[in-house]
């Protein structure tokens, strides 16, 4: 282990500070052995979204408990509900897997949309062997009634119940939307957040013209990208004592 390159991060000790962040190479089962054998000091996992999760559910709910045709014969055709494995087995399968191969920390990554939800699977993945927990929270304050207060207020909340059941490490994927962000996380870090992950990237979609239909453009980062993100963990760091990680439009050694 090199010295000058070895870091603290979320309460772990990492040989350096590059850790492979959500993407379809943490995705990948055997891509993060790869990882670190090429030196990646933890792995950030995909996120486990409830939104598709319960999107699977209402689908096999549709599936199995709606069968308004057919014969009765045809239901033994079916798979039985309890050998089917939803977003959330195949996320711990994969979690469990990582543990047992890889000797670097796995960190889970969580997008919630309901308060029971964020909490069970926080719990599921602490339970699974992750040795700390993302949680990849964005809200778009599209109501023109909703403050900017009341949406921090929703982070917080957020963070400070899940921290109440969890005992592992708790880092805030942050968007850059935050119109005071250094007061923000000095906030999250009082409630309980160990450390901030700088920036997340919303998705946005795009209107084909010919169908007027919405279609998803997914833009990956660029190196340009890196700077917005560098000169506000620069300014954080200054004044803040929380582990600060840059996500995102780290493309080369150069930015890196």
């Amino acid at each position: 282990m090199d010295k000058r390159l070895s870091t603290h991060y979320l309460g772990l000790d990492l040989d350096n500070p590059f850790v492979p962040s959500s993407s379809p190479m943490t995705r990948d089962k055997d891509m993060p052995k790869r990882l670190e054998d090429s030196g990646a000091s933890a792995i950030v996992m995909h996120s486990l979204f409830e939104e598709e999760l319960k999107q699977q559910h209402d689908h096999m709910h549709r599936f199995m408990h709606h069968q308004t045709i057919g014969h009765a014969e045809a239901q033994s055709y079916l798979p039985m509900h309890d050998e089917f494995m939803d977003a959330r087995d195949q996320y711990v399968e994969q979690l469990e897997y990582l543990k047992k191969s890889l000797n670097i920390p796995i960190i889970a990554s969580l997008n919630g949309i309901s308060d029971s939800g964020w909490i069970d699977h926080a719990k599921e993945l602490q339970d699974a062997g992750a040795d700390a927990l993302e949680l990849n929270m964005y809200y778009i304050a599209a109501n023109a009634n909703t403050s900017s207060a009341e949406v921090e207020r929703r982070y917080m909340n957020l963070l400070h119940a899940v921290k109440e059941k969890i005992s592992i490490p708790i880092t805030m994927k942050l968007s850059d939307q935050f119109s005071a962000p250094v007061h923000f996380v000095r906030q999250l870090q009082q409630i309980g957040a160990a450390g901030v992950s700088l920036f997340n990237r919303f998705y946005v979609p795009d209107i084909n013209l010919d169908t007027l239909h919405l279609e998803p453009r997914i833009q990956l980062s660029s190196s340009q990208e890196s700077l917005m993100r560098i000169r506000w963990i620069g300014i954080m760091r200054g004044q803040l004592d929380i582990d600060i990680a840059c996500t995102g439009g780290i493309h080369n050694a150069e930015d890196a």
